[in-house]
């Protein structure tokens, strides 16, 4: 059957996927020129309505051909179809069983979770026709995007150097994940929201991008902390992201570490895994720092202090439910070894000769703390 007959209707009776028709043309340009469509995506700029005909024709010789399978998003409630556009989602089939999948919202649909329902009876489609996997790109940074398919059970498994155009020309980074057939069509991890805590003039809450301002150049010595884990003001764009996504990836609660009074950011506490879900572990790591002018007032102890309770308090209780914290040092280290101390851990080993972030070699302590 021609299109839009050759179109099959999806629906899960929350939304429904149909095929784009000309009523939908005033829609698709409100979404493709509102500004987060145009920053995340690769939508022609300038769109007008001539360029959403032009595309409704692209997509039924898809259909018609055997090529790339394009849906429109609606609610279920708008009737037999035909109802109110909120966004597409496009199916990109590869080889041997693999597809890409591509999808975006209007603005009236965002922030309800339509696209997570949509991106799954998706996927359902591809599985239940004999298709083995479906793989995401998103350009990095685009965690709107990551949201769907994390919901959808999708894997994010790394970022790709320029792998995909940019709207404003060039090659940018993107993120990679994917979904296989066998896999759960559900959250692999939950999303990390760290909660406000607050004791003796120090706050801990989330990192916010205004926090920036705030930023200082470190001063530490090189073989004490990674490079790149402080962010200084030239660096805080690219730390930013990555600190939101590790919590994104539910690996880690980062807390921005803040005056109480003035709300100035202070440094950051965080505690972590470096894979799987931190709240599926029984041990995470500990770690902290001050930015230089922040030092001196007990801020690193008082917010180790905080970081250790929600870690050890329970489930039930609004914690982490953790059995057992590490952390590690230079032997050097003074003051980190004084917060340590301070929060009850108990140094179980030192290593004469271990490699240092910055690639030399010198003794480190190792520490634990047990939730008794």
């Amino acid at each position: 059957m021609p299109f839009p007959d050759s179109v099959p209707i999806l629906t899960d009776g929350v939304v429904r996927l149909r095929a784009h028709s000309e009523h939908d043309v005033d829609r698709i340009v409100e979404q493709c020129t509102d500004p987060e469509s145009v920053r995340w995506t690769q939508v022609p700029r300038g769109y007008t309505a001539d360029m959403g005909r032009e595309w409704i024709g692209d997509i039924a010789k898809g259909w018609d051909e055997g090529g790339d399978q394009v849906w429109a998003i609606e609610e279920s409630t708008a009737g037999d179809g035909n109802g109110l556009f909120l966004g597409s989602i496009d199916l990109r089939p590869r080889a041997a069983g693999r597809a890409e999948i591509g999808y975006g919202l209007h603005p009236e649909g965002r922030g309800r979770g339509l696209m997570a329902r949509a991106l799954k009876l998706v996927c359902q489609y591809w599985f239940d026709g004999g298709g083995k996997r479906i793989d995401w790109y998103a350009e990095r940074g685009n965690f709107a995007s990551w949201g769907p398919a994390r919901a959808a059970g999708f894997e994010f498994l790394t970022t790709l150097p320029e792998h995909v155009a940019h709207g404003e020309g060039g090659l940018v980074d993107s993120w990679f994940g994917s979904l296989g057939r066998d896999d759960a069509m559900e959250p692999r991890a939950a999303w990390i929201t760290p909660p406000v805590l607050e004791a003796d003039g120090i706050r801990l809450r989330p990192w916010r991008d205004s926090d920036g301002k705030y930023a200082e150049a470190p001063n530490h010595p090189s073989h004490w902390v990674p490079a790149g884990a402080i962010p200084t003001a030239e660096t805080w764009d690219d730390w930013f992201v990555r600190r939101r996504l590790v919590m994104a990836r539910g690996l880690s609660f980062n807390w921005c570490i803040a005056d109480a009074e003035t709300d100035a950011a202070l440094g950051e506490a965080l505690v972590f895994v470096h894979s799987g879900a931190i709240l599926d572990s029984d041990t995470a790591e500990l770690g902290y720092y001050l930015y230089p002018s922040a030092r001196g007032r007990g801020a690193a102890k008082t917010a180790a202090r905080l970081a250790v309770q929600h870690a050890f308090a329970s489930k039930d209780e609004g914690g982490v439910g953790l059995r057992r914290l590490v952390a590690e040092t230079a032997a050097d280290n003074a003051a980190s070894n004084a917060v340590l101390e301070s929060a009850g851990f108990t140094k179980w080993g030192h290593e004469a000769a271990a490699q240092a972030p910055d690639g030399s070699v010198g003794p480190a302590d190792h520490w634990e703390l047990l939730n008794n």
